[in-house]
């Protein structure tokens, strides 16, 4: 269906594009896959709205966008990890903001040791995800003025690893794993995705999900140098079982490629409730190690079940 794939860039992906006039909004957008993904957009004309917990890091790499694309980059401090931060972000948001046309939820943790966000859930659960449904709902006013919106999440492969425990997504009453409690939350990013699209379609709004690739980023601060050869071992020997050469890591251009992609390509112009890797829709696939998105990730009872949960969690219901 594209004509992009694994080796593109954002730079690539966006080389016929015109954002002139559009907002972005990049959560995590002062470094890695957000800073990228927020310079390569300002390069084609978008005004960005880089959001991160770090005002100074903020901006600081605003400075830097604006000086390399002679783009209108503005700053928008959330910590994703309290829903306080949120709120007040999200309230400064909609009084400073006209719309936004692209949601790129970017933000993220990964594979941390057990932790708690300041409303106590678990760390990766928290912030990956709980901080983006009420980011995202709280935005709603803005992304619904905007023009043909997208709400595009970044999800990982990693969702392979693990489904949501609806049970206990917190780890109170089961051993902590952080791999799992990462694929957890990769898996709770794709069901989002499902529950925005069946809520917002026949608004215009439409909601993806990605696998950027694995790339070296500071998501990874967490992981130790074992941590990372254990990892680059899973991925070795996942190729192996599936026959299959194993998949280098990207660049951070590259790494950018697909999120670019999902928000911009008129390809995708009337769908939704997708997951895309390597800029292009994935197959539904339950055994590829390699590749795919796992069915119980796209499946219409859980993304309604993480909702209503969701709601529960953050003390607020979002009726559209």
């Amino acid at each position: 269906m594209s004509k992009f794939g694994f080796d593109s860039t954002a730079d690539d992906v966006l080389e016929a594009c015109d954002l002139s006039g559009r907002t972005v909004l990049v959560t995590g957008g002062y470094s890695g896959l957000g800073r990228e993904t927020a310079r390569a957009m300002a390069a084609r004309g978008a005004h960005i709205i880089l959001s991160g917990r770090d005002a100074t890091k903020l901006g600081a790499a605003a400075d830097d966008i604006a000086e390399a694309t002679g783009g209108r980059i503005d700053t928008l401090v959330c910590d994703l990890a309290s829903l306080q931060s949120v709120r007040a972000a999200a309230e400064e948001a909609n009084e400073h903001f006209d719309k936004i046309d692209l949601l790129i939820n970017n933000a993220g943790v990964m594979a941390c040791p057990l932790s708690r966000t300041a409303d106590g859930f678990e760390m990766q659960f928290g912030t990956n995800h709980l901080g983006h449904f009420l980011l995202t709902n709280l935005l709603m006013p803005l992304v619904e003025r905007g023009d043909s919106p997208r709400i595009v999440n970044l999800s990982s492969r990693g969702h392979h690893i693990d489904r949501v425990h609806f049970e206990d997504p917190n780890y109170e009453s089961r051993e902590y794993d952080k791999w799992q409690a990462y694929g957890q939350s990769k898996t709770a990013n794709i069901l989002f995705a499902v529950g925005l699209e069946k809520r917002l379609a026949g608004r215009g709004i439409h909601a993806f999900a990605l696998h950027p690739g694995g790339i070296q980023t500071n998501l990874g601060r967490h992981m130790s140098e074992k941590d990372m050869a254990d990892l680059i071992e899973r991925i070795r020997q996942s190729a192996e079982e599936s026959g299959q050469e194993p998949q280098g890591f990207k660049t951070i251009p590259q790494g950018a490629a697909t999120t670019c992609w999902v928000a911009t390509t008129d390809e995708l112009a009337d769908a939704g409730g997708l997951y895309c890797e390597d800029c292009h829709v994935a197959d539904q696939d339950d055994e590829d190690r390699m590749g795919g998105v796992r069915s119980y990730a796209l499946d219409a009872d859980n993304a309604e079940r993480l909702w209503a949960m969701s709601e529960k969690m953050v003390g607020e219901t979002f009726a559209y």
